[in-house]
């Protein structure tokens, strides 16, 4: 008689395989894992750290990686700074990281968090596409909205209510969200394909013709074009979105190509998955459904109940339990495995994996997560696909402007 695990690996095997991605967040995702001994926190502000990081999740076949950032400095309160000093404070720029670290893989897909709140999209769609140039076709980005006063404060450009006090503040930005994605889709087009002629003998280097004003007004925007920087390699890099609450799921499903979500049990993913379908019928969604991709926070460890112990140990220096959107996983990368094979039982098609504590963490899961996979036949021999739209299973989009 075969056992639970043999009887979900031979059901998930029968799906196509997972995505699987790795969340990078500093050196961790617990606010005391820089306290650990392996651990030279000096390294997160340099480029050598991030390369580094990056080349291991492409040498070990990952689909993607993300590159979290924030307006803030890290802290539990979202109204005023903690003024603690024993956790690791600052981050450089999620995009730029991302820019630097391209050049020097090949395959991985590298997806930077990009705030929308506060930014132009006219910053955010030349930036992004430059990561696409620089990445061969590698690039996306995932977008974050900015609610509190305290980011507000940082630009002084404009107010932001209490969130305790309007309820519809949430659903303002993410309506403001959505504008800015178009806008930024719609400026990746404004140059099509082959706008650039280059033609030394006639002078010509562009097709004026072939370059368009978007000419774009909304309640939040408006941007006449074209855009700066040439169509990116993908035409559309990918557009993501983390996504909690109703508005988050209806912001995905009206402009986003990969949803993240939180799931807690296989039941909630279930629920998750048939609720973001729904969304997607609600707002007349056509093309693509959303890639659903499931967050987990992960501790590791190949003996049962260590995970957890290098867990509780950190929470003890921070003097806290870690607390998270995402499910906190402690347990062998056996374990993890199953539980990721149920969830793709319920309909979750990857996963992005949060390492608790980076490099311990983050090196189980490219060795032994990735081993345990292949040898459930849940990972794929090599990349099959060179860019990051074709390992979602995404055609690369027409130009909307080109029949003008």
């Amino acid at each position: 008689m075969r056992s639970p695990s043999e009887v979900m690996a031979a059901h998930s095997s029968l799906l196509p395989p997972p995505y699987l991605a790795v969340a990078l967040d500093g050196v961790g995702w617990h606010p005391a894992a820089w306290r650990e001994a392996d651990v030279d926190a000096r390294d997160v502000f340099g480029p050598r750290y991030w390369v580094g990081l990056i080349q291991e999740a492409e040498w070990a076949g990952l689909d993607f990686v993300t590159i979290e950032d924030s307006l803030l400095l890290q802290s539990t309160s979202a109204k005023h700074p903690e003024g603690r000093t024993d956790r690791v404070l600052g981050r450089l720029d999620a995009v730029l990281v991302a820019a630097r670290v391209a050049p020097e893989t090949t395959r991985v897909g590298i997806i930077p968090v990009a705030t929308t709140t506060h930014t132009e999209p006219f910053h955010v769609s030349k930036a992004i596409a430059t990561l696409d140039y620089v990445s061969r076709g590698r690039a996306g980005f995932q977008v974050r909205i900015s609610p509190t006063k305290l980011e507000a404060a940082q630009f002084g450009r404009r107010s932001i209510g209490d969130p305790a006090r309007d309820g519809a503040q949430g659903s303002r930005l993410m309506d403001e969200a959505a504008e800015f994605i178009e806008v930024v889709r719609r400026l990746w087009d404004s140059w099509e394909d082959d706008a650039e002629i280059r033609d030394v003998a006639t002078g010509r280097f562009v097709d004026r013709d072939k370059l368009h004003y978007i000419d774009f007004e909304g309640p939040s925007f408006s941007v006449r074009g074209p855009s700066i920087t040439p169509r990116p390699p993908q035409g559309q890099p990918i557009v993501s979105v983390l996504a909690h609450v109703d508005a988050a799921f209806q912001l995905a499903a009206r402009s986003a190509d990969v949803v993240f979500v939180t799931p807690q049990s296989s039941e909630n993913a279930r629920a998750l998955v048939e609720g973001i379908r729904e969304h997607e019928e609600a707002v007349g969604r056509t093309g693509a459904p959303l890639r659903i991709v499931a967050d987990l926070v992960v501790f590791l460890h190949d003996e049962p109940g260590r995970a957890l112990a290098r867990k509780d140990r950190l929470d003890a220096l921070d003097g806290r339990t870690l607390r998270s959107d995402a499910l906190v996983f402690t347990g062998t990368p056996t374990e993890l495995v199953d539980l990721l094979a149920e969830w793709q039982s319920a309909g979750i098609e990857g996963y992005r994996l949060r390492p608790g504590a980076i490099p311990r963490d983050f090196d189980a899961i490219t060795h032994e997560v990735v081993a345990e996979l292949a040898d459930r036949s849940l990972r794929p021999p090599s990349y099959q696909e060179s860019t990051l739209r074709a390992r979602f299973g995404l055609l690369r989009p027409t130009n909307r402007y080109a029949s003008l």
